[in-house]
């Protein structure tokens, strides 16, 4: 079934609640960036993974790999330079140190993530998430968990950051739609600290 994006491509929906999130553009300029998107599509280990749905898998509409201290989750693999250098832009925006990130890769607008909460436990009860997009600008749309009819979007442009302050896991849901329109390849790096 196809997920369509809940509001026009032009700019963030208004009322969006600042207290739940902080949007920069150009966290990474633009050549920058460029260069970074085509290293990580090249030389990331990307895994697709399957998920279980009324008793059938099905795969994942997006690419993974997960970074960090190894000593945290099983199968993360060690800091790279280039998620080093991010990672010491992105954490005095965020006033937090984060020992992980996970790395998604959407290759196109058939790729997506379905509506859902990062409430994991090994996050705490109150996560805290620093995400960093490199390539096509999506739509990250939110809506409350309370009621559905509230909801907000963000167009994540190219090198932009995007916070997720405590709160939001626990009571807003977030997403990637699918999109019936071309899209070029996008990674976002979303960084966390696993307790």
């Amino acid at each position: 079934m196809e997920q369509l994006a809940l509001f026009t491509p032009a700019g963030q929906s208004k009322g969006l609640p600042k207290h739940l999130l902080d949007y920069r553009a150009a966290l990474i300029e633009a050549e920058a960036g460029d260069k970074l998107l085509a290293h990580f599509i090249g030389h990331t280990p990307w895994k697709q993974t399957t998920q279980k749905l009324w008793d059938k898998e099905y795969l994942t509409p997006r690419l993974t790999c997960w970074y960090g201290e190894t000593d945290k989750i099983a199968g993360m693999l060690p800091w790279t330079d280039e998620l080093q250098a991010i990672r010491q832009m992105v954490e005095p925006v965020a006033g937090i140190r984060f020992n992980s990130v996970l790395l998604n890769y959407y290759r196109d607008g058939n790729d997506s993530v379905a509506w859902h909460s990062d409430k994991e436990s090994i996050m705490g009860s109150q996560p805290v998430i620093a995400s960093v997009s490199l390539g096509h600008v999506r739509s990250f749309d939110i809506r409350s968990k309370a009621d559905h009819n509230e909801k907000y979007s963000v167009r994540l442009e190219h090198g932009s950051f995007l916070l997720m302050k405590p709160g939001l896991q626990e009571n807003w849901e977030h997403r990637i739609a699918k999109s019936a329109k071309p899209m070029k390849p996008r990674v976002n790096l979303t960084f966390r600290l696993v307790i």
